[in-house]
């Protein structure tokens, strides 16, 4: 049977090696904290009418994170908006023009949120 345990070389990473770090920080977030902000980098929103017949969607732009928390977050606008949306790659789709409440709900969760584009 093979040890868990794995000589590292060399590594640039300040982390390496060190997994139970990044389990004691899972175990701090407070249960509230399904959506966590991760970097610096502003959540961005705007419109899109190109490639959908005519019909208005507010792109969101910036939420970093895994695919999961991502959609739990769209699932949360989606209630709260009233309305239908995906996750297209790394952007979330809203359906109709809902740029000034996304801001706001994005701000109210913790996220840089601003308006882009026309």
């Amino acid at each position: 049977m093979a040890s868990k345990r794995t000589k590292l070389a060399y590594s640039t990473d300040s982390q390496a090696g060190n997994d139970s770090r990044a389990e004691k920080n899972e175990k701090r977030r407070p249960p509230g904290a399904a959506f966590a902000v991760q970097g610096n980098q502003p959540v961005r929103v705007w419109l899109e009418r190109k490639g959908r017949g005519g019909k208005v969607v507010s792109v969101i732009k910036g939420v970093v994170g895994p695919k999961a928390n991502k959609q739990a977050l769209l699932k949360q606008l989606k209630s709260k908006l009233g309305t239908g949306g995906a996750v297209k790659g790394e952007d979330m789709e809203i359906q109709g023009d809902h740029r000034d409440r996304i801001v706001t709900l994005l701000q109210e969760l913790g996220y840089p949120a601003k308006k882009a584009g026309g």
